[in-house]
Order: structure tokens, then C-alpha cells, then sequence
């Protein structure tokens, strides 16, 4: 039996989804594979036996990546799973900072009870007059699966969408429609783009991406929209720009002490993955990623190390090696098995940054010894024999 833990409540239709061969424990020792959305792991010192963490979610700023590869232990995220959820919290606020739908609702509830109201209502309209977003343009930052998504759904309602994205991968490409339009630079993109929305995850090299030199790019009455994360805009430079008008609305899905008292900004509680659809979507394929990488050792949406599937594990003998990325590793590895004659039958290495990981299926079973010797490998972080999980 293999055990996951939970380190915040799960959607149910996940947990649901487990195999015969998985139950939950509230005991982190027991766990194989442990489940988080929000809980900051940065000080959590997982047990040698945890394997793998899967964020139901795809931001992962809450987890300590590099230290938990350096100790083994794969890192995986739910790319995709929320898109469509976020995707429609976009365009609600697009349209809503447009019509100054906030502004206009919150002026009536302003309004004596003593007054005639829909009188007032109509003389006091013409202070809301909002514009439409169709022949507007947006610029998408960030082409993933949310940006593609945001992207082509406004190019659908009529507007001319730029997109920048120098990380856009092939696949990534195939997703958009033909009529997103390429910004060569962030400063293109802020030039053209009546409105802007972000949709790059936040990194160590990133903050203040949308900073002084970028707000004073932008067209005069431009409208941000902001999903990723609140470090990604310099917020104190936004707060300028809007008392100045500048900005004409920053709506932002991050509540903090700075965002809460700008003029001119609409601020929900992180609510862009918050649909019941989006949780049980994230809950899912996150489970799933645990199940396949501890019964087949295939990583797919690792976020520590790189992507590496062989498929269901057929052979008499899987083994897994996470291992740093550096020169001879592979032939270190194949020479301890060719000393045993032992016959790989099929092999897969992938590196990225400093990590890298190898699936190799086998002829016949390793022995102890083989096992020392693989682990004494300089650079070899962690060994698996992959095939012991089979039935277990």
C-alpha cells in the first residue's frame, strides 16, 4: 500500500480518484507522496520516504524547489487545470474595468434612501461612461495555458490581442489562433495595448516585470489586469500612476496593504482558480502525476526536474535515477550494468538546469550490490527500483 498526505483539504473528486493501491494518512512520516495547495512549505522538512509533492495549482512560490531537489524529492504542478476558471475571471474584469461597473454600483449604495433614486441613477450615469473593449487592443503577457487561453477568447470578442512570451514553446504556439499578434518586447507590447493582462508565474528574476519604465510605455488610460502574482507589478509605481491617471483601473486578484489603498484599483481575494470546476480539475491531475511517477517513475509537469515518461512500467525491472546534470553520468550509470550483464532495454535521460533524471527499463533484476554501487555514483541524488511499487 502507498500512502499520500494531504497538507491542505483536497477536492474530494481527487482523493477519489486513487488507485486500489493508495490510501491518505494525516501521518507525514507514512506518506509516499504528499498533496498541497496553499500551505507554505519553506521551512517543512519532508521524511527520506516522501517521493514527490504535487500542487494543486499551478503557481509553486509557496514551495522550496531547490532544496527539495537537491534532496530527491520531485516537484509537480497542475498546468492547465484552472485555465478555463481564470480564463472567465479575466474577461469579467476586463469588461468591468471598461464599464467602471465597481465604481458606478458602489456610487448608488451611496445614495440617501430620501433621494429619488432612479432619478439620480440617470443624472449621475454620465460620471461612469465606460468604453467597449471590441477594436480595443490587449496585450497578454505570457503565453501559457492560461495567456492562450485569455488571448483567444478576446480575439474572439473582437479585439486586436498582442502577445509576448520569449519562453513560448512549440506546443505553446499551436494553442493560439492565428489572429494573436506577436510583440517582439515587453515595451512593444505596453505601447500598443489599451488594455494589459500578465500571466508569467513569479520567479526569482522577476519582480517589478511591470515596473517605472513600463508604466511610463504604456498609453495614457491603459487598464492592467493582474492574476499572476502581485510582486510581478512594482505597486508603489502603480499607486503613482493611477492618483496621477496615468493607469485608469489596476484590477489585481492579490490583497495586500499596499494594493488595498490605491485609488483606481478593483482588488479581489485571489478568486481566479476559486470555482468548484477549477478545484476538482487541479486535485485530479495533480493525484494523478503522484500515482504515475511513484508506480512508473514518469515525470510529467515537474517543475524541479525535467519531463521523462516511458509510459506504464512493463519491464521485469524499472530503475530511476535522479541525478545532478553533469558530463559522464550516463556512462557511469550503463557501465555498473554492463558489468553485470545486465541488459537495458530501454532508456530514457533527460536534462534541464542543474538536474537531470534516468528511467531504465531492465532485462533482469538488479542485486544489492549493483544498487550501493549505482548510489555511490557521484552526483546520483537519489536511486528507485520503480518496479518494487508494482502490486504493492
Amino acid at each position: 500500500m502507498r500512502y499520500l498526505n494531504c497538507l491542505n483539504p483536497i477536492s474530494k473528486r481527487g482523493t477519489d480518484s486513487l488507485s486500489e493501491s493508495y490510501a491518505l494518512t494525516e501521518e507525514l512520516d507514512r506518506a509516499d507522496g504528499v498533496l498541497v495547495r496553499s500551505k507554505d512549505m519553506k521551512e517543512l522538512v519532508l521524511p527520506k520516504r516522501v517521493l514527490a509533492v504535487a500542487r494543486a495549482g499551478a503557481g509553486v512560490n509557496n514551495i522550496p524547489l531547490m532544496r527539495y531537489a537537491e534532496e530527491g524529492v520531485v516537484v509537480f504542478n497542475t498546468p492547465g487545470a484552472n485555465a478555463n476558471s481564470v480564463k472567465e475571471l479575466v474577461l469579467c474584469a476586463l469588461v468591468m474595468a471598461s464599464r467602471n461597473v465597481l465604481s458606478a454600483a458602489n456610487w448608488l449604495r451611496t445614495l440617501s434612501p430620501e433621494e429619488e433614486i432612479q432619478k439620480a441613477a440617470e443624472q449621475g450615469k454620465k460620471k461612469f461612461v465606460g468604453s467597449e473593449i471590441r477594436g480595443k487592443s490587449l496585450g497578454v503577457i505570457g503565453l501559457g495555458a492560461i495567456g492562450a487561453e485569455v488571448a483567444n477568447a478576446a480575439s474572439s470578442l473582437g479585439m486586436i490581442v498582442y502577445g509576448y512570451d520569449p519562453y513560448l514553446s512549440v506546443n505553446g504556439a499551436w494553442r493560439l489562433s492565428r489572429e494573436i499578434r506577436h510583440a517582439s518586447s515587453l515595451a512593444e507590447l505596453c505601447e500598443k495595448s489599451d488594455f494589459i493582462s500578465l500571466h508569467v508565474p513569479l520567479t526569482e528574476k522577476n519582480p517589478g516585470l511591470i515596473g517605472e519604465k513600463e508604466i511610463r510605455s504604456m498609453k495614457d488610460g491603459v487598464i492592467l489586469l493582474n492574476f499572476s502574482r502581485d510582486k510581478l507589478v512594482d505597486e508603489r509605481a502603480m499607486d503613482r500612476a493611477l492618483r496621477e491617471g496615468k493607469v485608469r483601473c489596476y484590477f489585481s486578484d492579490f490583497a495586500n496593504p499596499v494594493s488595498m489603498g490605491m485609488e483606481h484599483a478593483v482588488i479581489t481575494p485571489h478568486l481566479g482558480a476559486s470555482t468548484e470546476e477549477a478545484e476538482e480539475n487541479c486535485a485530479v491531475m495533480a493525484v494523478k502525476e503522484l500515482m504515475d511517477y511513484i508506480d512508473n517513475g514518469n515525470i510529467r509537469n515537474s517543475v524541479n526536474y525535467p519531463d521523462c515518461d516511458m509510459g506504464i512500467c512493463q519491464s521485469r525491472e524499472r530503475i530511476a535515477l535522479l541525478h545532478k546534470n553533469i558530463p559522464n553520468m550516463l556512462g557511469q550509470i550503463t557501465a555498473v550494468l554492463a558489468r553485470r550483464e545486465i541488459n537495458i532495454e530501454n532508456m530514457l535521460n533527460r536534462g534541464g538546469g542543474g538536474f537531470a533524471y534516468t528511467l531504465l527499463d531492465l532485462g533482469k533484476p538488479v542485486e544489492e550490490s549493483d544498487v550501493r554501487e549505482l548510489e555511490a555514483i557521484e552526483g546520483i541524488i537519489r536511486f528507485r527500483l520503480v518496479s518494487e511499487n508494482k502490486g504493492a
